[in-house]
C-alpha cells in the first residue's frame, strides 16, 4: 500500500533522501533548495537516520565533501541551485570523472547575474556537458520517484556516474501537492546497499583517487567516461521497468502525451510539461491534433527514439528555458535538431526560449505557440527558426 501525501517538491526530496539513508550528506543552503538539507538535518537530529551530516561552509565544500565520502566508500547525496552549483563547477567534473556515484537534488534556479532567485534551466544547462546523469521531474511525485530510482542507476557497474535531479524552483519544490510515497522498508529494499568495487578505505587493495593523468591515458578514461553514459540509457529503462513494478508508475526516456496521431508537437522539460498537457486537451478539445514530447531523461540524450517519435509530425516547437547566447537557439533545441538530422528525420522545427528568470508561462503562451506551428504545418515555411515566447516589447 503506498502512503498519500501533501508534500511540496522539496519536502518529497527530503523524504526520499530519508529512506535512502545515504552514509553522508553535505549540503550548503541556497535558494531555492534550502529546505530540502534543512528538513533532512531533522531526520538526522531527530535520530530517524544514523547518516552524517556535514555542515560546510560553501557548495565547493559540499562537493567535496561528496567526493571525498564516495572516494572512501561511502554513499554520498547533496542538494543545490543555481549559483551553488556554479561554486561546485570544479568538483562535478572531478566527481564525474573519478566515475563515483552521488546523487544531487539539483532545484533549478537562474544563474547570476543579475541576481535572480527564481526558476530557468541556466544552471543545469550549465553543466550539460560535465558527465553527470541528468534527470528531470515535471511535478512533485516525479522528483520523488526520480530520487528514489538514482541510486540504482548511478551505482550500477556499467554506469558510476553522479547523477542530478533535476526540479523547477519555487514551480515545484515549494507547491505542495499530492503525492503517493513508497514503504520505508520498500525503498530500503529497492535501492539496496552500497558496495564499491574499489575505495580508498579497503585495506585489500591499494589505489589511487584523482591522479595526475597525462597524454598516454586521459584520452582512454574520458572515453570510458562517455560509454559510461551511453550505457546508462538501458540502466535507467532497466530500473525504471522494476520501479513499476513495485508502485504501478511508469517511466521511460520521455513521454509521449497524444503523440501517436498529433500532427504539431511541443518539446519540453519539467513543470512547463503540466501546462503544455492541459494546453493539449483544450486544442484536442477543438479537434486540433497537438501533441507534447516531454523529456524526462536529458543526459544521457536519447538521440534516435527522440527522432523516431518526432519523426511523423508536420511541425515541431522546442521550448527552451535557458538561452545558449550563441545565436543558435537553446541547448535542447540544438539536441532535438541534431539527432533529427543524424537520424534522417526531416520536419521543420522552431525553437522558444522562454520563462527566463522566472518569467511566468501561461496556457495562452503555450497555445499561441502551437498556432504558430499550425500556419508551419500548412506552408510547411518557418521563416525565423529562433524565436521568443513571453518577451515584453
Amino acid at each position: 500500500m503506498s502512503i498519500r501525501e501533501r508534500l511540496s517538491g522539496n519536502e518529497a526530496a527530503a523524504i526520499a533522501m530519508k529512506q535512502i539513508n545515504p552514509d553522508v550528506v553535505a549540503a550548503f543552503p541556497i535558494t531555492p533548495s534550502t529546505e530540502i538539507p534543512q528538513y533532512f538535518s531533522t531526520f538526522v537530529s531527530n535520530g530517524v537516520v544514523d547518516t552524517e551530516f556535514v555542515a560546510v561552509e560553501s557548495e565547493h565544500s559540499a562537493m567535496s565533501a561528496c567526493v571525498g565520502a564516495e572516494a572512501a566508500g561511502s554513499r554520498a547525496m547533496t542538494a543545490t541551485s543555481a549559483n551553488g552549483l556554479s561554486y561546485m563547477w570544479e568538483m562535478i567534473y572531478i566527481a564525474s570523472s573519478m566515475r563515483l556515484p552521488i546523487v544531487m537534488s539539483l532545484v533549478n534556479r537562474a544563474v547570476s547575474g543579475p541576481i535572480n532567485i527564481h526558476n530557468d534551466h541556466s544552471d543545469a544547462m550549465g553543466v550539460r556537458d560535465a558527465g553527470w546523469v541528468m534527470l528531470f521531474s515535471e511535478n512533485n511525485q516525479e522528483a520523488y520517484d526520480n530520487l528514489v530510482m538514482a541510486h540504482r542507476i548511478a551505482e550500477n557497474e556499467k554506469v558510476l556516474l553522479p547523477l542530478m535531479v533535476c526540479q523547477d524552483g519555487f514551480i515545484t519544490s515549494h507547491s505542495i501537492e499530492n503525492i503517493e510515497l513508497i514503504e520505508d522498508d520498500k525503498v530500503k529494499e529497492f535501492v539496496g546497499k552500497y558496495n564499491p568495487k574499489h575505495y580508498l578505505l579497503n585495506d585489500k587493495e591499494k589505489i589511487a583517487m584523482g591522479p595526475l593523468d597525462l597524454q598516454p591515458y586521459l584520452f582512454e578514461h574520458k572515453r570510458q567516461q562517455a560509454q559510461a553514459m551511453a550505457n546508462a540509457k538501458d540502466v535507467i529503462l532497466e530500473v525504471s521497468k522494476d520501479f513499476e513494478k513495485m508502485t504501478g508508475r511508469k517511466y521511460g526516456l520521455f513521454e509521449e502525451y497524444k503523440l501517436e496521431d498529433a500532427e504539431i508537437a511541443i518539446v519540453c522539460m519539467n513543470s512547463t510539461a503540466g501546462t503544455t498537457k492541459y494546453v493539449v486537451d483544450e486544442l484536442r478539445n477543438k479537434g486540433i491534433k497537438a501533441g507534447l514530447l516531454k523529456i524526462r531523461v536529458f543526459r544521457p540524450f536519447p538521440a534516435k527514439e527522440i527522432a523516431e517519435a518526432l519523426s511523423g509530425l508536420k511541425a515541431i516547437a522546442v521550448l527552451d528555458k535557458s538561452d545558449s547566447l550563441n545565436a543558435v537557439g537553446g541547448p535542447l533545441f540544438t539536441d532535438v535538431t541534431s539527432a533529427m538530422y543524424v537520424n534522417k528525420v526531416i520536419v521543420p522545427t522552431v525553437n522558444y526560449i522562454y520563462g527566463i528568470g522566472g518569467r511566468d508561462t501561461k496556457a495562452d503562451d503555450i497555445e499561441k505557440v502551437y498556432m504558430d506551428l499550425q500556419k508551419i504545418a500548412e506552408t510547411g515555411n518557418v521563416d525565423n527558426p529562433y524565436r521568443y515566447m513571453g518577451l515584453r516589447g
